[in-house]
């Protein structure tokens, strides 16, 4: 797990950190000899006997229900994962509104897993079909507690957001560019909506609902674990796959020919419904509006990487659109 130094977040950060230290401190019965935080509400923690990942939750429940899911994945029989673990603590940590909870810490392997590698995607799309496969082992038990993933809904309403940050994006996006790319997600909804049979039909199961790389980590000794549960939801895999596909397609050049070469997403490539939503850009939407709402707009990085996703590949990312429309006429 990457970590960042804590001496180069804002004052107001460096505070926050230093009384949340004061506060483990005064709550572990192990003494702390080193706090380091890996991103928000996520800190590894070293003890003089332990190593822990330490996460915050808004509510209790919330915390409650990732101890609940992470313990039945390890007795269905998904162990590629993290375990909460009950803490040497006084009580329940709680520190100005946030619960936290306490993770085993994965030593992370010297070779950080990316989607840059045929193997590398190969094996993360493996270990994603094995975990749908435990998850709908006991979904039913979960129905009650987890939300139904509703894809088209979710995707429309991030096509609505776009669009309103179009005043914003026409500082830094052709007007030509963002007119196609609402054409492409426009066309892509519609599609999904006139096939919206194929994914009610799908059989339902526990979804990660986030399969970035970062949450793929290989361990010390080589093995690869899924991590991070927070966006779980009820449905068909294909949801997840499609975010996969989403994810990876940039390393493949957006290429329809090296994406049918995993087995898992090949399977769908004959239904209408899942082709329509390949086209939809969500990457370039999830991207471009958590940079206006955050306006990080004005973090040359974060600019940058976000330009090259629009804007690099834009014309790659189009003749792998006409390749599926040729596909649905």
């Amino acid at each position: 797990m990457r970590a960042f130094n804590i001496t180069n977040n804002k004052k107001g950060d460096d505070d926050y950190f230093d009384r949340l230290l004061s506060y483990f401190q005064s709550q572990f019965y192990e003494r702390i000899i080193q706090m380091v935080p890996i991103r928000k509400a996520v800190i590894y923690l070293r003890t003089e006997k332990n190593a822990y990942v330490v996460k915050g939750y808004h509510t209790n429940s919330r915390l409650r229900l990732q101890e609940a899911f992470t313990a039945t994945l390890k007795k269905e029989g998904f162990v590629k994962t993290y375990l909460f673990l009950t803490p040497p603590v006084r009580e329940q940590l709680f520190f100005e509104g946030t619960y936290f909870g306490c993770m085993e810490y994965i030593p992370p392997n010297k070779s950080v897993f990316s989607f840059h590698s045929h193997k590398n995607r190969q094996e993360g799309i493996e270990l994603l079909e094995q975990f749908h496969r435990t998850t709908s082992s006991f979904e039913a038990r979960y129905r009650t507690l987890i939300p139904k993933g509703h894809l088209i809904e979710k995707w429309a309403e991030r096509l609505n957001v776009f669009s309103n940050n179009l005043p914003i994006l026409e500082y830094f996006i052709n007007e030509q560019f963002l007119v196609e790319m609402i054409s492409w997600a426009e066309w892509s909804l519609q599609g999904m909506e006139n096939n919206r049979s194929f994914f009610q039909k799908e059989p339902s199961l526990i979804l990660h609902g986030d399969v970035a790389h970062h949450n793929f980590l290989r361990d010390a000794a080589g093995q690869l674990n899924l991590i991070d549960f927070d966006l779980i939801s009820l449905g068909p895999a294909s949801f997840d796959y499609l975010q996969y596909a989403n994810r990876i397609l940039p390393y493949l050049d957006w290429s329809f020919e090296r994406l049918s070469s995993l087995k898992q997403i090949k399977k769908y490539l004959h239904n209408a419904a899942f082709l329509y939503a390949l086209a939809y850009p969500a990457d370039i939407f999830r991207e471009w509006n958590r940079m206006v709402r955050e306006k990080s707009y004005t973090d040359h990085t974060k600019y940058k990487q976000v330009m090259d996703l629009t804007i690099s590949q834009f014309y790659a990312r189009k003749k792998f659109i006409e390749t599926l429309k040729e596909l649905l006429d």
